[in-house]
């Protein structure tokens, strides 16, 4: 490692400017350290390392991190740094309305002024629900100290009926059963308590293992670390692994703007499309490579992916979960098996390149249950794991996923059927009345970044009452809004421009003809022009209800699904400034 990265004597290290002067401003910071009990010698002559911790009572996938980062914390030791665990925000995708979105922006501001405005030297990032993992990257690149990610990992599989059954994946399935009359209402209450039975992320290939395993790709975690159970005793073992890790880093000055460029962000793409996953990474992954100075759009996600067929045989794209993907190898299996299409001399966080990160993984042990990753010439499925629209309904885009869609579906004509707001939806939907059939476009407005606020998960509209009984178990829906990662059906996501912002999807009616066609990329209201003009003419904006604080600050500055939904203010990359120090 030396002979690639010159390393940092003690007094090049960002916490000597707080700690090493002699003047009355550092006698305080020192003695202020002393006053917590600790030596001198203890954070004199060591990096002083920060866990950003985002534990919580009320976040179930992260419930476990308060004891791991004690894991954490003696790998730092033993490595000769100085640790402090700091609390961030928590983004608990169930329990935070409206949306854990509109909170992903916050938790990276936090993330990169914690790092900013303390002696930090380097960082353990800890999280892995949804927005948490993009939200950590998001501010440590902004911030550009060393930092290594610590994932939370998926929680234990469960069986229901003798049938393996994922978390989420599942939920919307019963609950199809349940509201068709086909599920008894004991049953359905039985499943609270088994589908989600330890802490940790969603078993499933929703936006929490997406995520973790794109940053794992683009060199932010130890080889293996995202596929880890969040309740495996390797898990704590890769907390302490990576805690030894973060000192080398910081005596590297190996930060991410010395290894984060467009080849890593390219690797993340490629696998994930291989693993077949959330179409929310599409909007995170467009933020963290801005964050980053690497400008990312729709149409180059695309690109990198247009040939990468689905390999993890993981629900909602197949039939297994994650603890059957790590016993295959997890995501150093898939990437091998995919060498050809990555970029190999990209460098990592444990100093090696991702090349020789996957040559001494296949010199090892050969992983069991490898039917859970499939070679390239016999994929779970052909269909891409997104597809990206364009047309007169989303001129600057909008995705799919065909792996977890209906294939009849991806080419459909059919008569829209428009709801305003949620609030509509769900007050109308199951009504007996509702004027609808399996060919219908169920239409979702009001759900943008802007029109929810937050971009909520409304994407994947129910499907009516009538028509669950009558056995339809998938329809065409299109909205604005998102969709979580463990779902499935056909459905059009993140148009935009919104609805809010005056996007074409504010403009079309109850029994306009919409057209989808996934292989062409399109997606079209079958209107004129000169139609869509007059109507854009007598449109008016919705009012926007009265918001204050943070969420007035998220509408007025947020950008569109396309573009990431990065804060404007925020997005790309500047060099960090450091603070006066008085």
């Amino acid at each position: 490692m030396q002979d690639k990265l010159k390393l940092k004597q003690l007094a090049d290290l960002r916490s000597q400017r707080w700690l090493a002067p002699d003047d009355m401003r550092s006698f305080a910071h020192r003695q202020r350290l002393q006053q917590m009990g600790l030596r001198r010698e203890e954070f004199m002559s060591r990096p002083v390392i920060a866990i950003i911790n985002t534990w919580s009572d009320l976040s179930p996938c992260h419930a476990h991190l308060r004891e791991r980062a004690e894991a954490v914390k003696r790998g730092i030791l033993q490595a000769g740094g100085m640790p402090f665990e700091l609390p961030a925000m928590s983004l608990g995708e169930v329990m935070v309305k409206p949306t854990t979105m509109i909170y992903r922006n916050l938790l990276a501001i936090e993330t990169e002024e914690l790092l900013r405005s303390l002696p930090i030297d380097g960082a353990v990032l800890m999280g892995g629900c949804d927005k948490t993992t993009p939200g950590l990257l998001m501010g440590a690149l902004s911030a550009d100290l060393p930092c290594i990610f610590v994932p939370a990992g998926p929680m234990l599989s469960d069986r229901h009926r003798g049938q393996v059954v994922g978390a989420g994946t599942h939920t919307k399935k019963f609950w199809d059963e349940y509201v068709a009359g086909n599920l008894e209402q004991t049953e359905w209450i039985s499943l609270e308590a088994r589908m989600t039975r330890a802490p940790g992320t969603c078993n499933t290939m929703g936006t929490a293992s997406t995520m973790t395993s794109i940053v794992e790709a683009m060199g932010f975690t130890l080889p293996g670390a995202t596929s880890i159970p969040a309740m495996d005793s390797a898990h704590p073992r890769m907390c302490s692994a990576s805690g030894e890790r973060i000192v080398g880093m910081v005596w590297e000055d190996l930060k991410p703007s010395r290894f984060f460029n467009r080849a890593a962000v390219e690797n993340g793409i490629v696998a994930y499309m291989a693993l077949g996953g959330s179409t929310n990474a599409a909007i995170h992954t467009i933020a963290i490579a801005g964050r980053g100075n690497v400008p990312l759009t729709l149409d180059e996600i695309a690109r990198v992916g247009a040939d990468i067929p689905v390999l993890a045989d993981i629900f909602p794209s197949g039939a297994r979960l994650m603890e059957d993907f790590y016993y295959a190898g997890g995501l150093p299996a898939l990437l091998a098996g995919l060498k050809p299409r990555l970029t190999l001399d990209c460098l990592t966080v444990n100093g090696n390149t991702l090349g020789e990160n996957l040559a001494a993984f296949e010199s090892g042990m050969r992983p069991q249950g490898e039917d859970a990753i499939r070679p390239l010439d016999n994929p779970v499925t052909e269909g891409a794991a997104l597809a990206v629209l364009r047309g007169n309904l989303a001129p600057s885009g909008a995705v799919i996923k065909p792996s977890a869609a209906s294939p009849h579906l991806l080419k459909h004509r059919g008569r829209a059927l428009v709801f305003d707001s949620v609030a509509e939806m769900n007050a109308q939907i199951h009504a007996p009345e509702l004027d609808v059939d399996a060919d219908t476009v169920l239409v979702l407005r009001g759900g943008g970044p802007i029109g929810a606020p937050g971009m909520p998960e409304w994407g994947n509209l129910p499907i009516p009452k009538k028509l669950l009984a009558a056995g339809v178990r998938d329809m065409l829906r299109i909205s604005d809004a998102r969709m979580s990662g463990t779902h499935y059906g056909t459905c059009v996501l993140h148009v935009a421009p919104e609805a809010a912002a005056g996007g074409p999807l504010a403009l079309i009616r109850t029994g306009d003809i919409i057209e989808l066609d996934v292989a062409a990329g399109r997606l079209d209201v079958l209107l004129s022009d000169e139609e869509l003009a007059n109507r854009r003419e007598s449109w008016r904006a919705p009012p926007k209800p009265r918001q204050r604080g943070y969420i007035r600050l998220y509408v007025d500055h947020v950008t569109q699904a396309d573009q990431g939904c990065d804060f404007d203010f925020l997005a790309g990359f500047e060099e960090p400034v450091e603070p006066p120090i008085f």
